[in-house]
């Protein structure tokens, strides 16, 4: 029994394999031929695994640049990186952890069956990192056994369709009326982004418009692009940490601008595969959710990863990971000018969520919005994770926090409510998401998702 629980939850917990049930039960409602099944099941887990396969090379190769920047210029404080602060919390909260995912999934589905919140959260990553955060906090206030696994169930699958519904309206301009939504929790810095484009950038031209000259027009390849501007960065991080530190203690004996350079270009393979791996998921996964949105979950929309919008504006990718990054090191020096914990940009989560504020800023203010929406994007999740170190209980001795807006945003309201008001307080804050959860449908007789008209 044991052994078949670890099998479920270890599936539900990979994104790959859970876009795949999605695909196959769209598929299999569609009643498509056994062979069209078979393939279209296949091509969104295959997809998501290139996708990840692509991730992992620009994780690699960021975290290299990462001690390099920190050594060159001597900087020490706290780093925030997800998959560091869950690692912690999985020797702490284990069992919590993985039954608060399971019970949020379940409770995310039956949202988006009963509710106009129809939006169906398929990145199990970060669904796995919202368990850990909401078991953390929670644990800390005193909650523990059943009441800490339902509750925190409930929260996770309620943010899970709330989230992608909040922004669907910057997400529609975003993807030209694609069926998809945003899955992933740093969506508050996304659509903070995308609402400043809308006032700073009317007049602005989009970054995919930039003109350059006949000499330059190779840069409109964006593996290329990509790899010259990385190169920038790799080449600058080198030679302020120094050639002898390089060696011994990062490339394994290689010249440390070869390395730089390698890792550069490594980097910018990465950034192809994503798209590569992007293109693989949607070509099978929105049709089949066709399926689901007719026969099982009426009008259902799949909320996908992040990087699944980088195909949308490749140019705004570049840009809001160079401003957000720019912000998270401004944000960093006003930390420290304030005497407040010093958080270390991450490059991690400014290259990931900095390029999609990027995106979102670029669809409501063309290349204004790109660069002023990341670049406060890089200052939220600079100062968010500073504020949510208090509220993590055991978590927050690890040197590390959670890097991306939602997880801080969402751990700062329910950490400072409970040690506010206690339990009164935590059972008020889901009696306010019930209420969220119906009113659409109470003001508005309609089968259609919030937001996605």
């Amino acid at each position: 029994m044991e052994a078949l629980l670890s099998f479920f939850t270890d599936i539900l917990q990979e994104p790959a394999f859970l876009m795949g049930i999605v695909t196959l039960v769209g598929l299999v409602a569609l009643r498509k031929p056994k062979h069209q099944v078979l393939t279209g099941t296949l091509g969104p887990i295959l997809g998501y695994l290139m996708l990840s396969a692509g991730a992992n090379v620009i994780v690699t190769n960021l975290e290299p640049l990462s001690v390099m920047i920190e050594t060159g210029f001597n900087i020490t404080g706290v780093v925030p990186n997800n998959e560091a602060v869950v690692s912690v919390a999985q020797s702490i909260l284990g069992v919590e952890t993985m039954s608060i995912l399971v019970v949020g999934l379940l409770f995310n589905l039956l949202i988006a069956r009963f509710t106009r919140y129809k939006y169906v959260f398929l990145t199990g990553h970060h669904s796995f990192f919202m368990a850990a955060l909401l078991s953390a906090v929670l644990g800390a206030l005193g909650l523990e056994g059943t009441q800490l696994i339902l509750i925190g169930g409930f929260m996770l699958g309620s943010w899970s369709a709330i989230s992608p519904a909040i922004g669907q309206k910057y997400t529609l301009k975003v993807t030209d009326g694609d069926d998809v939504a945003m899955g992933h929790f740093s969506s508050i810095g996304y659509y903070v982004s995308a609402w400043i484009g809308g006032i700073v950038g009317k007049d602005s031209k989009s970054t995919e418009e930039i003109e350059l000259p006949e000499s330059l027009s190779f840069l409109r390849n964006t593996t290329i692009s990509t790899a010259l501007t990385m190169l920038i960065f790799y080449l600058v991080a080198a030679i302020a940490a120094g050639s002898e530190f390089v060696v011994n203690e990062l490339s394994g004996g290689v010249n440390a601008y070869v390395f730089a350079i390698t890792s550069a270009f490594s980097f910018a393979v990465g950034v192809a595969i994503v798209y590569a791996g992007v293109r693989m998921i949607l070509a099978d996964l929105i049709p089949a959710f066709q399926g689901i949105a007719d026969k099982v979950i009426p009008n259902a929309i799949p909320a996908v990863d992040c990087a699944v919008f980088f195909p949308y504006a490749p140019t705004a990718v570049i840009i809001g990971f160079i401003s957000s990054f720019i912000g998270g090191v401004i944000g960093m020096l006003i930390l420290g000018a304030l005497g407040g914990v010093l958080i270390i940009p991450g490059l991690v989560p400014h290259f990931f969520t900095g390029a999609t504020a990027g995106i979102y800023g670029n669809s409501t203010g063309g290349r204004k919005g790109a660069i002023i929406g990341s670049f406060i994007n890089g200052l939220l999740i600079s100062f968010l994770p500073a504020l949510l170190l208090p509220v993590l209980g055991n978590l927050g001795f690890a040197n590390t926090t959670f890097g991306d807006s939602d997880f801080a945003a969402i751990g700062i309201v329910i950490g400072k409510i409970g040690e506010k008001f206690g339990m009164v307080g935590i059972y008020a804050l889901m009696g306010l998401i019930v209420g969220a959860l119906f009113v659409p449908s109470i003001l508005k007789k309609s089968d259609k998702p919030v937001n996605a008209e």
